[in-house]
């Protein structure tokens, strides 16, 4: 039997939660039944291409979603060169509208929208003509969606609207990882002797991608009240992205730029994270964000914003939660009391593969979805 195809529909295979869920898809699949590839909505390479060129993959890009038409020509193009293509599955939001209604106009019969992002409240916000671009990619996903998946409650109500429950094609489908990376030999010295972080220094550590929603101008003013009583303390920032520059030049403006080290984009995650001492997670927006599953991994005690889903928590002793409208030193209280509350890694990472949130639970109904195309 011929294994199923699969259209993965992405901006970029570069370091994010999302395109790190996938790369541990790909990994655990068995080509001989499911083939995967990637579509990618930007022509610059990506971090992972060459990992998956090396799995016997593939990226192809489909550049200008802002231009729809010239999209939607060069995305049939695709399906039509390399297909036939059993499933189609989009992780760009509200433009899944567009992706999918090319899949069905292409002949795809699996066509699943993936929301990963909770957008509600700028939605609401949104101008005029903002709000009749989402009117519109809302149809587009009521008419050629057979599948709706949503990483939390929250992430479902930002694509599907309010009364998703009551359409059978939406769901929850929880990402799952593959936690055993974090059970691998702590190696901090050595870490922190990389980084340039004192080896006694209290070590506040974020992941993010560098954009408006991760709120680096208030995990800033967070590390700069915490250096005003533990001046030896340091911030560690993994990522990147187009707001890097401004924010290195914020930690400037705030005095504390030599005590903020800016790691840029790392392949040891894990590694890295055992080295840290509290996790500071103050974004104004999340689905539910992978790095939280992660931080818990590694036992680090984690300080976040209260817009954050609940669904997230697996570990409820490592979390504090703060209001993004509470002052910088409320942030540091939290932080510096939370610092000595690790959890054994040994019980987080069991904790963890036991969850919802394994790669073991999860993929299975993942794969479930793609194999009904057969």
């Amino acid at each position: 039997m011929a294994p199923v195809r699969v259209l993965q529909v992405v901006a970029q295979m570069n370091r994010g939660g999302i395109e790190t869920w996938l790369m541990q898809v790909l990994r655990h699949l068995d080509p001989q039944r499911i083939r995967m590839e990637f579509l990618v909505t930007r022509a610059a390479p990506g971090h992972y291409d060459a990992e998956i060129r090396a799995l016997g993959s593939t990226t192809i890009p489909c550049e200008t979603p802002a231009q729809p038409a010239r999209f939607t020509g060069r995305m049939l193009r695709v399906l039509r060169a390399r297909g036939p293509y059993d499933v189609v599955h989009s992780h760009v939001h509200h433009f899944s509208g567009v992706v999918l209604a090319v899949a069905r106009c292409g002949g795809v019969p699996v066509r699943i929208a993936h929301s990963h992002l909770d957008t509600a409240d700028a939605d609401k916000a949104a101008p005029p003509a903002r709000r009749l671009y989402l009117g519109l990619m809302r149809r587009a996903l009521d008419w050629s969606a057979t599948h709706g998946l949503a990483v939390s409650e929250v992430a479902a109500v930002a694509l599907f609207g309010a009364r998703w429950r009551s359409d059978p094609r939406f769901e929850i489908a929880r990402c799952g990882l593959d936690f055993e990376v974090f059970s691998g030999p702590e190696d901090s010295a050595a870490v922190r002797a990389e980084l340039g972080l004192p080896a006694d220094a209290l070590v506040l550590v974020h992941v993010g991608r560098f954009d408006p929603q991760k709120n680096h101008a208030l995990l800033l003013r967070v590390a700069a009240a915490v250096f005003a009583q533990e001046p030896g303390a340091r911030l560690l920032m993994l990522g990147d992205g187009p707001l890097r520059a401004g924010v290195e030049d914020e930690a400037a403006r705030l005095r504390i730029r030599d005590r903020v080290v800016f790691a840029g984009v790392r392949t040891d995650v894990a590694r890295v994270l055992h080295a840290c001492d509290v996790f500071v997670f103050p974004s104004v927006r999340e689905g539910l964000p992978l790095v939280g599953l992660e931080a818990q991994a590694a036992g680090l005690p984690i300080v976040l914003s209260d817009i954050i889903t609940r669904e997230v928590v697996v570990l409820p002793d490592l979390f504090t939660w703060r209001s993004i409208s509470d002052p910088p030193e409320r942030w540091a209280e939290a932080v510096l009391a939370a610092a000595h509350r690790r959890a054994p890694v040994a019980k987080a990472v069991a904790a963890l593969e036991a969850s919802e949130f394994s790669m073991v639970r999860s993929l299975p109904a993942l794969l479930d979805v793609y194999r009904r195309a057969a």
